[in-house]
């Protein structure tokens, strides 16, 4: 299985949105609708690979100091979205 390894920018968030998320029951941060800024992708062929080079790229300063941070995603796998099929009766 191959990953990705991302490492982005914590988007900040002020305390009304903070109170609105809450208030509203819904998720402060959404990646499908605004992702956090990329500022480095990695491609790993395994998953021992992908965490080897998570852990490398968490020991950036700006990772270190909380204002960004690594994610591993599985590009394929049960998590890995499919297109679905188009067209009458779909």
């Amino acid at each position: 299985m191959r990953f990705l390894i991302v490492r982005t920018d914590i988007r900040t968030a002020a305390e009304t949105e903070i109170t609105a998320a809450l208030a509203e029951g819904r998720r402060l941060r959404d990646e499908t609708t605004r992702p956090e800024a990329r500022r480095q992708v990695v491609r790993a062929e395994d998953r021992d690979a992908a965490l080897l080079l998570a852990r490398a790229i968490a020991t950036v300063g700006a990772v270190r100091s909380g204002k960004q941070r690594v994610k591993v995603l599985p590009l394929n796998g049960p998590w890995h979205h499919q297109a679905r099929p188009s067209g009458p009766g779909t």
